[in-house]
């Protein structure tokens, strides 16, 4: 096994046994157009639309697009604009519920006889990336070059987060059906799933099931952030390395989320699009921390009440992990498709900033051997030419340099801005 640098966190799976519980369904539901990486969506109903559960409500004609899909039976009440973390703005569609969850006359189970129906019926469903920024899956599961190894990423390395774990010890017939599947579709030989080691009734659960897989390997990683990255994974599993400038697809292979892959194979069973999200709600600032399986579109507020949260006392709610997740400006945001995590901080003080040592901990941390320090002086220094020579495009922006920083200086976020004034090819 390849090992790269990175850092060693306390795991705080406070949640690891517990079972994820549905949530009922709310009151009304706010759906973005925009849940995933590319085009966001243009509503397909208007104001005084009534809609059904399943039933496709966006769509784009841009090829890096997924549609969107309505979580509720109920009445469309709003179709507004919703400004996004990253300062963009989408549409969103408010819904009103009715309590009765009418199925869609749409949802049925897709007829697969081919790759190219396959592709097609993976994009009907709303697929997306579950573990990261949301890259569509139809668009990951059609690369130009041949694929000989299949990565299963359940590494769910960051802090609480626990939202993964669940699904993988309840949902293993899902698991492990979704990797059949895509190995047949798109003829790939070989699959590993990449567990860290501190999940070790994961390991043992998934060793059994693949023992007499001849194709499907268990791969123990160690638990070290940020171990599912996906070239982080990559290199950990196989050896392989993505260059600058490379997808894996390139060094043939496809890396998808132990959710994503799940989702797959119970659409195919049952046509029900992607309309849910298993997720952990947790933090200081929540009395009864848990896994809850909740409908897009549902307000996190909601779901903290329904954690027993302390509301009044919040600093900081994050949606992720507490490395590489985002703060959001109100509660009342809906949960998207990329959701997995809800983290809510009471007890929360902000760090001052003071000088660079020259340490080195930060390059000593960083997975792909960037050297923040210097990314910082060029990013300040608006030398465009610095950035490149220094990788700037490489960083993945996991937070090992800040989080190791003894001055508290923001290297992550810099970098992640500096990103921005590199010409795009």
């Amino acid at each position: 096994m390849k090992k790269l640098n990175g850092i060693k966190l306390k795991h705080f799976k406070g949640t690891e046994n517990c079972e994820a519980v549905h949530f009922k369904t709310p009151s009304n539901v706010k759906i973005l157009m925009s849940m995933n990486m590319g085009t966001p969506c243009t509503p397909l109903v208007k104001k005084g639309d009534e809609v059904f559960v399943g039933q496709k409500i966006g769509d784009s004609d841009a090829f890096f697009s997924v549609p969107v899909h309505s979580s509720v039976s109920g009445k469309v009440t709003e179709i507004s604009d919703f400004r996004l973390s990253n300062g963009s703005v989408c549409k969103v569609v408010e819904i009103e519920t009715d309590g009765k969850q009418t199925q869609s006359s749409e949802v049925k189970p897709p007829e697969i006889t081919d790759k190219g129906s396959f592709l097609r019926s993976v994009r009907e469903s709303g697929a997306c990336g579950l573990g990261g920024a949301g890259f569509p899956t139809h668009i990951k599961l059609n690369p130009k070059n041949e694929i000989d190894t299949l990565i299963i990423n359940a590494a769910e390395c960051e802090p609480y987060i626990t939202s993964d774990y669940r699904l993988m010890v309840e949902r293993p017939e899902n698991v492990i059906g979704g990797i059949r599947l895509i190995m047949k579709q798109l003829n790939i030989k070989n699959a590993i799933i990449g567990i860290e080691d501190n999940k070790p009734e994961a390991i043992k659960h998934y060793k059994e099931i693949t023992d007499k897989e001849d194709t499907i390997d268990v791969c123990i990683l160690p638990s070290q952030y940020p171990q599912g990255a996906e070239k982080v994974l990559i290199y950990t599993t196989t050896g392989r390395i993505v260059m600058e400038g490379e997808l894996p697809s390139d060094q043939k292979v496809i890396v998808l989320n132990v959710s994503t892959i799940a989702f797959l194979y119970k659409y195919t069973q049952t046509g029900i699009p992607l309309i849910r999200r298993r997720i952990t709600v947790e933090g200081d600032a929540v009395k009864n921390p848990r896994n809850v399986i909740a409908p897009i579109g549902t307000s996190i507020r909601d779901l903290l009440i329904f954690a027993e949260t302390d509301i009044d006392s919040l600093k900081q709610v994050i949606v992720g992990g507490p490395m590489m997740g985002s703060c959001i400006l109100s509660i009342d945001t809906p949960i998207t498709k990329t959701s997995n995590s809800i983290l809510a901080v009471k007890n929360y003080t902000k760090s001052e900033e003071s000088s660079c040592i020259r340490c080195g901990r930060c390059i000593k941390a960083c997975p792909l051997n960037l050297m923040p320090t210097e990314l910082e002086r060029a990013y300040k220094t608006k030398n465009i030419q610095a950035l490149i020579d220094l990788k700037i495009m490489l960083c993945m922006n996991c937070g090992c340099c800040t989080y190791v920083c003894p001055a508290n200086r923001k290297l992550a976020e810099v970098n992640q801005i500096a990103k921005f004034l590199v010409p795009k090819k």
